[in-house]
């Protein structure tokens, strides 16, 4: 976590506001207490496929008291063009989404929503921090609300890793 994160009012990422893909707010706050995979997507990447093991964490671990939250963004070569009522139906259809999903927004850059700013001050396995570097990077945020494992766009969503990480938060 960054020194700005702990010094700021918001400390968790859940108590962000950030808008609903169907508009409306996406309500994080409903989250907290929970474990939460928040994720950055894209329908046209070579890593969305990874939308199945998404799913699939979703539909495993649910009844926990776990969720996958997806956050749309086009910041890698416009790789998440549509509007939201396509990035809907793009999930539905394809994937058979049914983990919550909220605006697309920006991951970086002097726009960078306020959720990504609580993010990225936290460093994966390998010590990176900062910038989202593509599609598909996962943060895991504790029952607590603190981020509590970072991975990279490259890890499988059911990768030994990741589900480690659920598995001892929801234990």
């Amino acid at each position: 976590m960054t020194t700005d994160a702990v010094s700021s009012p918001l400390s968790s990422p859940l108590e962000v506001e950030i808008g609903a893909l169907k508009g409306g707010s996406a309500q994080l706050s409903e989250y907290s207490g929970q474990v939460v995979l928040m994720v950055n997507v894209a329908s046209k990447c070579g890593l969305t496929p990874q939308y199945t093991g998404l799913e699939r964490l979703q539909e495993r671990y649910a009844a926990q008291g776990f969720t996958v939250i997806g956050v749309p963004c086009n910041q890698f070569l416009g790789q998440e063009p549509g509007t939201a009522e396509e990035i809907a139906e793009f999930c539905s259809a394809t994937y058979g989404v049914t983990f919550p999903l909220t605006e697309k927004v920006e991951v970086n850059g002097e726009g960078r929503h306020a959720l990504y700013e609580r993010l990225v001050g936290f460093a994966d396995a390998e010590g990176h921090s900062g910038d989202i570097r593509w599609n598909f990077e996962k943060f895991l945020i504790g029952r607590d609300g603190e981020v509590v494992a970072r991975f990279s766009p490259q890890t499988e969503p059911e990768s030994e890793d990741v589900v480690a990480a659920i598995e001892s938060r929801l234990g």
